[in-house]
């Protein structure tokens, strides 16, 4: 996926939007006032960083080499994924819908109920 497919394709969950709070080189996109993504360039490539469980962060990380620790984040919930071409496109939009589920579960409860009336579980939470 080319930045501009990642871009699209954050900006397409359930009322997500973009902000530049650390400066324009970051991208930040957000649910709610919550933090489910950003992306950035370094080097002429492209980096997303996203919320993981501990667990699948771990093996996400073994299974693709350009899948580190978040950087600059809480590398036990946190991964950067180099857009380098190299984890395909269904894997990367699988990790995009993981972060944004957790970050709809970690809302406060009236926020995710709004939400839930208005999007179905599989467009909050991913495929089951």
């Amino acid at each position: 996926m080319t930045d501009n497919d990642v871009e699209q394709y954050l900006m397409s969950k359930p009322e997500a939007y973009k902000g530049y709070p650390f400066g324009p080189e970051v991208a930040v996109f957000k649910v709610k006032n919550k933090m489910f993504a950003t992306l950035a360039e370094e080097n002429n490539e492209g980096r997303m960083n996203l919320k993981c469980e501990p667990t699948e962060a771990l093996m996400l990380r073994d299974i693709f080499e350009s899948v580190i620790p978040g950087y600059h984040m809480n590398k036990k919930h946190w991964n950067t994924i180099k857009l380098d071409g190299s984890v395909p496109d269904n894997e990367i939009k699988r990790m995009i819908d993981n972060s944004f589920g957790l970050v709809v579960k970690s809302l406060k409860k009236s926020e995710r109920k709004q939400l839930q009336l208005h999007y179905s579980e599989q467009q909050l939470y991913g495929p089951s």
